[in-house]
């Protein structure tokens, strides 16, 4: 897989209790194939659910992809940043883009997008960072709610803006699997969840699986997969730089007055 995206959804797995995380991952293949790669309870998107999910993946020989997308949960946030170190981590812009309209008046709202979205669907990497300038100079002062908001975790928002242009619309969001939930939804929604964990969860994966079925293969062409490996390349030796950075300062000599305190 070259990359993975995770999401939860909240469903009723237990009769009479709230309603309960349910995450989903799917993955892009090197040819482009879409594939839904595993659905697991969880008590809500915290750290330790979201780590064991994540880990279940790699026992089934899932290597760390490319890309692994997500939405702004902290817990899905570190435990994707601590199961898959090496891979670039994106935040869901659809999210992103929701969290920061709450923050907007209607009359500016316009404008607002239009800035962000320069920055989040720029170019490349450093025009996103020019763009990301001058929205901070322009709210700053007018809107400095929606400016934190913008700014939060962006490094994320602009992941995507690596890899191939023509991959891009497929990987910055979650939204397909978001479509799955919603089909899910309408399958189950008729259906009394009063038949406990295990039987739910086989409704829910059949509706996924057969909501999956019609997706769309993404076209990669011959230069591509030449564009992915090197940046495999580029991530392998950043991921070395920062475990030689983490491990430099404990491996230096300590020095010790001769006077004992």
């Amino acid at each position: 897989m070259i990359y993975v995206f995770v999401d939860g959804i909240a469903e009723r797995l237990h009769l009479g209790q709230p309603r309960e995380a349910v995450l989903a991952a799917w993955g892009m293949t090197g040819a482009g194939n879409k594939l839904l790669l595993g659905l697991a309870p969880g008590t809500k998107e915290d750290t330790v659910s979201c780590r064991e999910f994540l880990r279940d993946l790699k026992a089934r020989r899932l290597t760390d992809p490319i890309l692994i997308g997500s939405d702004g949960a902290p817990g899905l946030i570190r435990a994707i940043e601590e199961v898959f170190p090496k891979s670039l981590r994106q935040r869901c812009l659809a999210h992103k883009i929701r969290n920061l309209e709450s923050k907007v008046p209607q009359e500016s709202w316009r404008e607002v997008k239009a800035r962000a979205l320069a920055a989040y669907q720029a170019a490349s990497p450093l025009l996103a960072e020019f763009a990301k300038e001058e929205f901070v100079k322009r709210f700053e002062r007018e809107l400095p709610a929606a400016t934190t908001c913008f700014l939060d975790d962006f490094p994320a928002c602009i992941a995507q803006l690596r890899l191939p242009i023509a991959h891009r619309k497929a990987i910055r969001t979650t939204n397909l699997l978001e479509r799955l939930f919603g089909e899910e939804r309408r399958r189950t929604q008729v259906i009394p969840h009063a038949f406990g964990e295990r039987a739910v969860l086989k409704l829910m994966y059949a509706s996924l699986i057969r909501a999956s079925q019609t997706w769309r293969k993404v076209v990669i062409n011959e230069f591509e997969p030449k564009q992915i490996d090197e940046l495999q390349r580029e991530l392998d030796e950043e991921f070395k730089n920062r475990m030689a950075s983490a491990v430099l300062p404990a491996s230096r000599p300590r020095i010790y007055g001769k006077e004992k305190t």
